[in-house]
């Protein structure tokens, strides 16, 4: 009985030993799966579901602007209006200077403070609205270098107020 306790304990051993050298060859990819299902009653979702991952403002050296960003929106909130703000700062910056952006989404300026962005008699069979972003114009030519930036446009369904 002891004699196979070993053995098997030294097969084990041996068959994981050679696992581990293989393992130092292998090549691995992780993947990041996401889906979103809106509800019925709200959701606000871009018509472009790739929107937001990673977009571009082209830079323009005759004019010293960047190109804006534009992306439609379907909204829906069956039981009120909807309204919006900026979760963190919306500007671009390579390290050293910032180039704040404007963030407008259903022709309504974005900052940090919640605001109505679609309605409650418009939000409530749905629409469609946009997302316009852009920098301010620049007189003189921008510094060079990459720019990044990165915030988030919180989304809020405000219940409907019945007196």
């Amino acid at each position: 009985m002891f004699k196979k306790r070993v053995s098997v304990t030294a097969l084990a051993i041996a068959a994981l030993s050679a696992s581990w050298v293989f393992a130092a060859n292998d090549a691995r990819s992780s993947i990041h799966v996401t889906a979103n299902i809106p509800n019925k009653q709200f959701h606000v979702q871009p018509r472009n579901p790739d929107f937001g991952k990673d977009e571009y403002m082209n830079y323009n050296p005759v004019s010293y602007e960047l190109s804006s960003i534009r992306q439609a929106f379907d909204v829906k909130n069956t039981d009120g209006s909807v309204h919006a703000y900026l979760d963190g700062r919306s500007i671009l910056s390579n390290g050293v200077v910032l180039i704040p952006l404007r963030v407008w989404f259903n022709d309504v300026l974005l900052d940090e403070m919640p605001r109505e962005v679609v309605d409650d008699a418009t939000s409530t069979p749905g629409t469609q609205v946009e997302m316009f972003i852009h920098a301010n114009h620049w007189p003189i030519p921008r510094d060079p270098g990459l720019y990044t930036g990165n915030f988030t446009v919180v989304f809020d369904a405000v219940p409907r107020v019945t007196l």
